[in-house]
């Protein structure tokens, strides 16, 4: 029986950092996956969404330029994209999976289980690890109704061979709307249904009201407060079916009514490893009940946001805290989050809802879009608003921009650095771009 000073279960970014940190402070390591290494985000979810998608960006931001650029010409062959994305997404595994190896660490392919506290089985075989990080992340969620078999998730969608001429997303959440705002611009008829009539509570409702009407002007169809009940095959298309009597025929049916974390079949149980449908519990240094195990990434039940880069996080934590490196309870930072929409929508730190309700913050436009002197990018419907503290301090933003992600990278910075206007005014920043005016801006702001 091979023994390992740690194994990690599942080697997606909740594994493969803190992997390669233990094994170069000396320590043998092995990784277990049942499915393609480095996990769902290198794979099956960010990478591959990202590669998709912005060739649509450049559809979003050319349609900035009515009367300069003809936009009549330009379309995204759907055929040749995939083809790009399975060329650039494929070999990403095996690459891992060499680098790893070259490294010096064990890859163990199979599905593995707990045997009890220290012991995994895979294939057959048993594997000691003075330590185990449980890293198996989530799978997409079905509906317990009639026709759930004819769902298709995220995955089934990331690798489709051709557009269909309908779609139609059961669940209103990231993924979908997503996946809508690239719909809609391949010219698919595009149908959402959601249970709830307030969607994406993670982002700033007044962004998010923006975004769902410019995608209802540009044709997608929303039906809120609608329970689906049955997908029935209708020749070669599908009825859906809701509870009010409501019927949707469409070519494709994408169930995204949310992920699960991946803690069944795993033997958590015979490792004595406490865990809900809400995943694994754990302490504030990232171990479960049972010392020698901990978990990391989107397996955890936590209200900290389930994403690639807090899974990162934890990993690193994690390697730090068994080399004694770090012997303190993890500390999260402020978490920024994307909605890779078309244009994209992000957040971070005090969200701008709460700081409305609370006589803490002092919540300010910024100017930006169609409000700044000079936009170089003609993006007039863009908007920045930002939450400051009693100290004038920035502690939060929401951000509604092409550019969104960058932006809110920089202040994410600004935010966990706590840097005041006079700290920004002794630095000096590349000129012209979309950060640099922003920054012009915030440090009026906060004076």
């Amino acid at each position: 029986m091979k023994q390992y000073d740690v194994i990690f279960l599942g080697s997606g970014h909740a594994a493969w950092h803190s992997a390669l940190t233990l094994n170069k402070a000396g320590k043998s390591v092995a990784i277990v996956e049942k499915d393609r290494i480095a996990g769902t985000c290198t794979n099956y979810g960010c990478n591959a969404k990202i590669l998709l998608e912005n060739p649509y960006e450049v559809l979003e931001q050319a349609s900035h330029y009515p009367n300069i650029i003809n936009t009549e010409g330009l379309s995204v062959n759907w055929g040749n994209l995939m083809s790009y994305k399975h060329k650039i997404i494929d070999p990403m595994a095996n690459m891992l999976k060499n680098l790893f190896e070259q490294q010096g660490i064990d890859v163990i392919e199979g599905a593995g289980r707990f045997v009890d506290e220290h012991h995994l089985l895979v294939n057959g075989e048993q594997y000691y690890g003075d330590t185990i990080v449980i890293a198996t992340g989530q799978h997409s969620n079905k509906l317990d109704i009639e026709g759930s078999e004819l769902t298709h998730d995220s995955r089934d969608f990331l690798s489709l061979d051709q557009m269909p001429n309908s779609i139609t997303f059961i669940g209103l959440g990231i993924i979908s709307i997503e996946f809508a705002s690239i719909t809609i611009k391949a010219g698919v008829e595009t149908h959402m249904i959601d249970v709830d009539d307030k969607p994406l509570k993670g982002f700033y409702s007044k962004h998010v009201s923006k975004l769902l009407n410019k995608l209802e002007s540009e044709g997608v169809q929303f039906h809120m407060n609608e329970n689906t009940t049955a997908i029935k095959e209708s020749g070669n298309r599908y009825t859906v079916t809701t509870e009010s009597g409501l019927e949707i025929t469409t070519d494709y049916v994408l169930d995204a009514t949310g992920r699960r974390p991946n803690v069944n079949g795993i033997g958590l149980e015979e490792a004595g490893v406490h865990f809900t449908n809400r995943g694994i519990q754990v302490d504030e240094y990232l171990r479960t009940n049972i010392s020698n195990i901990y978990a990391s990434g989107d397996v955890l039940d936590k209200t900290i946001p389930k994403l690639t880069p807090t899974a990162t996080f934890e990993s690193n934590y994690i390697a730090g805290h068994i080399l004694g490196m770090n012997e303190n309870p993890i500390n999260y930072p402020a978490i920024p989050s994307v909605l890779y929409t078309l244009p994209r929508l992000s957040n971070i730190g005090v969200s701008v809802d709460e700081a409305n309700d609370s006589e803490n913050y002092k919540v300010i436009d910024v100017p930006f879009g169609k409000q700044m002197v000079f936009e170089y990018k003609n993006e007039i419907e863009a908007e920045i608003t930002i939450v400051l503290n009693h100290n004038k301090q920035l502690v939060g933003a929401a951000i509604y921009a092409d550019d969104a992600p960058d932006l809110v990278n920089l202040l994410t910075f600004i935010v966990n650095q706590k840097l005041t206007a006079e700290d920004l005014n002794q630095m000096i920043f590349a000129f012209p771009g979309s950060s640099s005016g922003v920054i012009d801006q915030l440090k009026l702001a906060m004076l």
